[in-house]
């Protein structure tokens, strides 16, 4: 778990060229870019995991942003969804400051890990199942890697079922049907899993996802992590 570990995997990542579709996808968006960025230059590559090798938390999201990590480099960096994780990461003592706006812009995490079930930005957000396949052993690397981790936060239900997809695979859970998904559900294992809805625009614009209930997910992870 040392960070040259993780350099090595990062850049495994950025080098990525499993998926065609994706890749295109990304390259084109880079390209065209949106007119609030058009004099930004995008990233445009595989978005790989930020954060401390030694951290206690792993959050997992669901992919990368067209306009949001895909531009940065950074996974939940430069969008809405990332406005409203870094805050509640902040607030929980998980983060060195409550907005990430660029890759370069000194956010530091704290005993926390942030990585996704798919590292390139996906068209309408909708990861196809082989592209979920495809980057599975990077989050699997990042598993075995995080030896600290005390609890993972699933962000979105297809970020959930995809580690419980890890675990059954590796016989540590039976079947994935005996957990159910939830917001700020505690889920009996090691590391603990929470499950969080995502802080995805469509969430948080229409109430289902508050700032409040955000933070309460990471003060319940930072609760369980103080008291092992």
């Amino acid at each position: 778990m040392s960070s040259a570990d993780f350099d090595i995997l990062h850049r495994q990542v950025i080098s990525c060229e499993r998926c065609p579709r994706l890749r295109e996808y990304c390259i084109e968006v880079a390209r065209v870019k949106r007119r609030a960025f058009r004099d930004q230059t995008y990233w445009g590559r595989p978005v790989p995991g930020f954060g401390d090798p030694r951290a206690r938390l792993f959050v997992i999201g669901l992919a990368p942003a067209a306009h949001g990590g895909n531009r940065t480099g950074r996974v939940f960096t430069g969008d809405r969804s990332g406005d409203f994780l870094y805050r509640a990461l902040y607030e929980t003592g998980f983060a060195s400051q409550p907005q990430s706006i660029s890759r370069d812009d000194g956010m530091k995490l704290k005993d926390a890990y942030i990585a996704a079930a798919v590292r390139c930005a996906p068209p309408d957000n909708k990861p196809a199942p082989d592209e979920f396949r495809n980057c599975r052993p990077y989050l699997e690397r990042e598993i075995d890697l995080l030896k600290r981790a005390r609890v993972v936060v699933a962000l979105g239900k297809i970020a959930f079922d995809t580690y419980l997809g890890i675990l059954r695979d590796r016989g540590q859970i039976r079947s994935r049907a005996a957990f159910t998904f939830g917001h700020d559900v505690e889920h009996a294992l090691s590391p603990v899993l929470i499950s969080s809805y995502h802080p995805s625009q469509q969430n948080t614009s229409t109430g289902k996802l508050t700032a409040e209930m955000l933070h309460n997910v990471f003060q319940h992870a930072r609760n369980i992590i103080e008291k092992k």
